[in-house]
């Protein structure tokens, strides 16, 4: 899976949490979770569950604290799809 397909599952995951639709329509691998769509942190512990149920994964505590923007998702994703 290439990240170009990443970015396309993680926009369907986090669409039903974000607060703010013109970061969305804009995401780049910088858009910050919390800071550019307004996603609460709540929410955010729903985006990885949503995250590990997708990609057949699993997100150790250590890799959640690091989920903070795309880019950080992209690479835990990769990094756990290549150890299957």
């Amino acid at each position: 899976m290439n990240k170009q397909e990443i970015i396309e599952h993680l926009k369907v995951i986090v669409k039903p949490y974000i607060q703010d639709q013109l970061a969305f329509d804009s995401l780049t691998e910088e858009t910050d979770f919390i800071n550019d769509l307004k996603i609460n942190s709540a929410n955010l512990v729903d985006v990885i569950l949503d995250i590990e149920e997708k990609f057949d994964i699993i997100i150790d505590n250590q890799a959640m604290e690091k989920m903070f923007n795309v880019k950080a998702a992209i690479e835990i994703i990769e990094t756990h799809l290549s150890e299957k």
